[in-house]
């Protein structure tokens, strides 16, 4: 494989990656409907170690406004309660000795313009990286056009580089105007 061929490559993984990491920062967004996905990334201190909430407890959606977390050992409620206290995101946990609830309020029309504009600012997030990308690549392929690599291969390979990065800006878009949707979908 040539050494255009292996930037090419690199920067695909690259900007898949961080597709993959707009994907997950825009679960992260709650949209007014229950899902367990707003609890990705909140730990409890659980046996001495931090340990992810869906690794201490079975955590349902009974309906489309109620999380259950039910832990399997009875003795983690209270350290789970204090840390989706301590993760701040907007929901009071309401704890029965058997389960914590999370019940999500329905969304004002100002909380989801707010919630777009998270939505648009994580997103130029991603567009910043994969144009990051595109700049790494585009340097590399000056570097190999300084060692030897004939300007006609260069000038497909940095249009090839172009054409991958527009590929991610729709996804990018796509990824957005989604979220965006599911967000003022009242």
């Amino acid at each position: 494989m040539s050494n255009v061929a292996t930037i090419l490559n690199q920067t695909r993984e690259k900007m898949d990656k961080a597709i993959e990491h707009l994907e997950l920062e825009l679960s992260k967004v709650r949209a007014g409907k229950a899902s367990p996905a707003i609890l990705n990334g909140v730990t409890a201190d659980a046996y001495g170690a931090s340990t992810p909430i869906n690794q201490l407890a079975n955590v349902a959606t009974p309906d489309g406004r109620t999380i259950s977390i039910q832990p399997w050992d009875k003795s983690l409620l209270q350290a789970i309660e204090k840390a989706i206290l301590q993760a701040n995101i907007g929901i009071t946990p309401q704890n029965d000795g058997e389960f914590i609830r999370l019940n999500i309020p329905p969304l004002t029309e100002e909380r989801r313009r707010d919630l777009v504009k998270q939505t648009k600012t994580i997103a130029e997030n991603t567009r910043v990286s994969i144009r990051h990308y595109r700049k790494e690549a585009n340097d590399a392929i000056k570097d190999l056009q300084k060692d030897g690599l004939a300007e006609d291969e260069s000038k497909k390979a940095e249009a090839t580089i172009q054409n991958i990065t527009n590929d991610y800006g729709e996804k990018v878009e796509k990824h957005l105007s989604r979220k965006e949707e599911e967000i003022m979908t009242v």
